[in-house]
């Protein structure tokens, strides 16, 4: 089991910045791809950002590339999403999950074993 716990959501400004961060506890979180996925109301959850168990590889939705960062220190457990340039329509529920999970796979919710409990972010105009 891994167990994980986001925080750094927030009320934000648009064009303003927060950095999220997501805890892992359990088994070895150096063993795990780590994803981050979002949820806005009445919407299916979507990937957001990936980054591979050593930190060699990262890809982002198509949405947020060039605004958003994940990264994460393995030394503590820990995997990051800094998010810039925030847009109204960044607005949603953020989880991050860990899972083995196939590259061709990397975007799909499914793919990932362990998720977190979700922290708002909320851009306003």
């Amino acid at each position: 089991q891994v167990q994980l716990v986001e925080s750094g959501g927030g009320l934000v400004q648009a064009g303003g910045s927060l950095r999220l961060s997501c805890a892992a506890s359990g088994r070895t979180f150096s063993d795990y791809n780590m994803g981050w996925f979002r949820q806005a109301p009445g919407k299916e959850r979507e990937f957001v950002a990936i980054i591979t168990w050593s930190g060699g590889s990262t890809d982002y939705a198509d949405s947020v590339k060039g605004r958003f960062t994940i990264s994460r220190n393995n030394a503590k457990n820990t995997v990051y999403l800094q998010m810039n340039s925030l847009k109204p329509e960044d607005t949603a529920v953020y989880y991050c999950a860990a899972g083995r999970t196939n590259w061709v796979t990397r975007s799909r919710a499914r793919s990932y074993d362990y998720w977190g409990q979700g922290t708002q972010v909320t851009v306003s105009s």
